[in-house]
């Protein structure tokens, strides 16, 4: 049978109008297999969104092609698919693992329609012919968008390149890898002391700042808040994408860090710019640690949003940072060790919060009613309350709890069960 054949585009359209009611499904699984398979793609939340919505828009793409005989001379790339080839390209992702991913993609897709198309017909022919033409077409797509989407990887790594100083990156990726390295030349390059103390930061910009004014605000919020910690020199600063940054703060010979220091930057807080610290550490050693932390701060902080604060502080979020890599794992072990306490309401925060500092206090009725500025019998009374809702003395499971009401306090709702919702 011939795949050009109407009878034979025909049987595709078919199996791409069927196929259509289920794209959210077919794009999950497509997505879920790229970054399965693909650790370079594994990013922070915001680029994986953007992995997302571009398989998304691809399989929609597809499967409108084959239903409707769309001629690919008249089909482009996918807004979100060269937004996220951009966003690679200024990431320094390879070329290679963005071009896999289609291939990854494509041929699940391709299983797809090939399941599908066995379960309409029992015509061994028809399946043959029609398989064949679905996968010319999916390769043809594929061909198509890939030469597109190359194409603005290339242009926005030139530009990303042509506007970032690349020895500077390229030395901080060094120092942050391990890789033996001179101190003298790299601080030349750099402008920086490495033989001090630094604290790393994580900065971005919030919804509302995208696109090229973001870094400028950035740099702009992150020199700010050196002023406002009293540092020793400029900074480092060294942008990830047009929306987020990597930054050092030169501290001298001081081990301690203002943590008001990020909150004092009223410019900041405006432009609703976060910041995500490490805590302070020596030498190249302590370079690297410190940007770890403020990684790992930064995990947290992105959980949270947009109900978390502007400033996380890994000295304050450690444990949650160190078990982050699930936020349903902790969502899951949150509800379960708090029970109704977990109600994300006004009655059962209050109760949090004032056993939260309880226990911080060491079990200190006084101190706790001090710093919450409460009465001592009001504290009393809540901590009853917070024990009789848990269903049993926070004693017999004192670390457990403490480390929940912590995970609640600044993961907020993206941890507790909404007000109402059914209890299993």
């Amino acid at each position: 049978m011939d795949r050009s054949s109407p009878s034979v585009a025909q049987s595709a359209a078919d199996v791409s109008g069927t196929l259509t009611p289920r794209t959210a499904e077919i794009s999950a699984d497509i997505y879920q297999l790229i970054v399965r398979e693909i650790q370079q793609l594994r990013d922070d939340r915001r680029v994986l969104a953007l992995l997302e919505a571009s398989v998304g828009e691809n399989v929609t793409t597809m499967l409108h092609i084959m239903q409707h005989g769309i001629d690919l001379e008249k089909v482009h790339t996918p807004a979100a698919a060269e937004e996220y080839a951009r966003r690679l390209a200024q990431r320094g992702v390879p070329l290679a693992a963005l071009l896999r991913a289609y291939r990854i993609g494509s041929a699940r897709f391709q299983d797809w329609c090939l399941e599908e198309l066995g379960r309409s017909t029992d015509s061994a022919s028809v399946i043959s012919a029609a398989g064949l033409r679905i996968a010319e077409v999916t390769a043809a797509y594929i061909d198509r968008v890939s030469e597109e989407v190359v194409s603005a990887y290339e242009a926005e790594k030139e530009n990303w390149l042509r506007n970032l100083s690349a020895a500077r990156a390229a030395r901080v990726r060094a120092l942050l890898s391990g890789a033996r390295i001179d101190l003298g030349s790299s601080e030349a390059i750099l402008g920086y002391r490495l033989r001090q103390h630094h604290v790393g930061v994580v900065c971005w910009a919030g919804e509302a700042e995208t696109g090229g004014s973001a870094l400028p605000l950035l740099e702009q919020a992150t020199a700010e808040v050196a002023r406002h910690a009293g540092c020793e020199g400029n900074p480092i600063f060294l942008p990830q994408d047009e929306t987020s940054a990597w930054a050092w703060l030169p501290l001298g010979t001081r081990d301690t860090f203002p943590a008001q220091a990020p909150g004092a930057c009223a410019a900041a807080a405006a432009a609703g710019i976060r910041f995500a610290l490490g805590a302070p550490g020596p030498g190249v050693a302590g370079f690297r640690r410190t940007h770890q932390q403020a990684l790992g701060a930064h995990a947290v902080a992105l959980a949270a949003e947009p109900s978390g604060p502007l400033v996380t502080s890994f000295s304050e979020v450690a444990p949650l940072a160190l078990m982050s890599g699930s936020i349903d794992l902790i969502r899951a072990w949150v509800i379960e060790t708090l029970g109704p306490l977990a109600d994300d309401d006004d009655q059962h925060s209050t109760l949090r919060d004032t056993l939260r500092v309880f226990l911080q206090e060491g079990g200190s009725f006084k101190a706790s009613a001090e710093r919450l500025t409460l009465h001592k019998n009001t504290v009393q009374y809540r901590v009853r309350k917070a024990e009789e809702i848990l269903g049993r003395p926070i004693s017999e499971d004192r670390l457990n709890v403490e480390l929940a009401l912590l995970a609640s306090r600044w993961l907020g709702a993206a941890v507790l069960r909404e007000a109402g919702a059914a209890r299993s």
